[in-house]
């Protein structure tokens, strides 16, 4: 069954039921919330409909105001005047609470991103706005749908949801898999593509149109959306020369050039930014990297630091969602930005040699796990 299908229906659900619910959809990078976003927006339609994605948009408040206005298709009564960073972050609050469409109905907003409205609060007079920003949309009669990458820092504010309903974003199924790398294929067809997806194996792996592939695909990409794509559009491209396989796509994909590798680069350095602590952040996700999971103790020990400032940098790696705890060991969110780490946060960039060994060491363990969990479920 398609997850993706499943958690649409959800949202709708949410949106238009009686009593109005407000999603508050949780992802980390390349989870797929913005393609939900996207899909949402288009089903609703632009009149209807306003995205925002307040991670780029989000400047001064003035200027935020004045291109959420500037772009949108709803109106507003309020003409006020503004002379501060305070009112325009009220002038951008009454909008989004009382603007309707055209024809007078309650407008939707999608709001990408929504916790990076706390890059105002270094602004006068505008210190825990979020809280401030809840409170009014959960007052509204308008709709919205919210998303964040930072799912400790929302479930923290969210302690009593109210009307938010919080939503994790699923991993893709098998058949969105399915579906994706049969996406990719009829995009990139050529005769070696429509060759290749006859089936086969390469290097040990299923090609292009094997029955095993899309399975193969979920437990490389931890059915994480980003990566499944990436992995097919990857599988696709190599079919023109013959090779389509996923290990030898993911292998691709995480060399220095690679399209995964530069997407991992990005997600790395963005969490840690939101993050402190900034050199013994990276020290300790070097550390599990090497060897996971591990305990406080065994970190701190590697780390050469106490255990109570460990602990400490531990907890801000955990408020960013980059490291997560079970049974008081701790492991990397993300097994595919774990392998990107241990490859290329070094002094020199791995030869393709070393790339290729960790990919394949790193798909024998994926690929192993699913055996296994086959194997219960048979």
């Amino acid at each position: 069954m398609s997850t993706r299908r499943a958690l649409e229906r959800r949202l709708l659900a949410a949106l238009d039921g009686v009593p109005r619910r407000i999603p508050f959809v949780l992802g980390s990078c390349g989870s797929g919330r913005t393609t939900l976003l996207t899909a949402l927006h288009e089903q609703r339609g632009a009149r209807a409909c306003q995205y925002i994605d307040v991670e780029r948009s989000a400047t001064t408040p003035e200027r935020f105001y004045r291109a959420v206005i500037s772009t949108s298709p709803f109106r507003t009564a309020d003409s006020r005047p503004i002379t501060s960073p305070r009112e325009a972050f009220q002038a951008v609050v009454a909008f989004l609470t009382f603007a309707r469409t055209e024809d007078g109905a309650p407008a939707t907003f999608l709001l990408d991103e929504v916790l990076e409205f706390r890059t105002f609060e270094s602004f006068p007079g505008l210190r825990g706005l979020i809280a401030d920003l809840f409170a009014a949309l959960a007052k509204s009669e308008n709709a919205f749908v919210l998303t964040s990458r930072y799912a400790k820092r929302a479930e923290r504010l969210l302690r009593d949801p109210g009307p938010f309903l919080v939503i994790r974003m699923p991993p893709l199924s098998e058949t969105d898999t399915r579906d994706a790398l049969a996406a990719a294929v009829r995009s990139g067809a050529s005769p070696a593509a429509a060759a290749a997806s006859s089936g086969g194996a390469v290097g040990g792996a299923a090609a292009v149109g094997h029955p095993d592939a899309p399975r193969i695909v979920q437990a490389l990409a931890d059915g994480r959306a980003a990566y499944v794509r990436y992995i097919c559009d990857q599988m696709t491209a190599l079919a023109r020369d013959g090779g389509a396989d996923p290990i030898s796509a993911l292998t691709a994909l995480l060399g220095s050039d690679g399209r995964l590798s530069a997407r991992c680069g990005f997600c790395y350095e963005l969490r840690l930014h939101r993050a402190r602590g900034y050199g013994a952040l990276k020290a300790i996700l070097d550390i599990l990297a090497q060897e996971n999971p591990l305990t406080l103790t065994e970190i701190a020990q590697r780390l050469h630091r106490t255990p109570g400032s460990t602990k400490d940098y531990l907890s801000w790696l955990e408020d960013v969602d980059l490291v997560a705890m079970e049974r008081k060991r701790y492991t990397f969110t993300d097994p595919i930005l774990k392998l990107w780490v241990r490859l290329h946060c070094r002094p020199v960039p791995p030869h393709e040699e070393e790339v290729a060994r960790e990919v394949q060491r790193y798909a024998l363990e994926r690929l192993a796990r699913l055996a296994e969990a086959l194997q219960a479920s048979a």
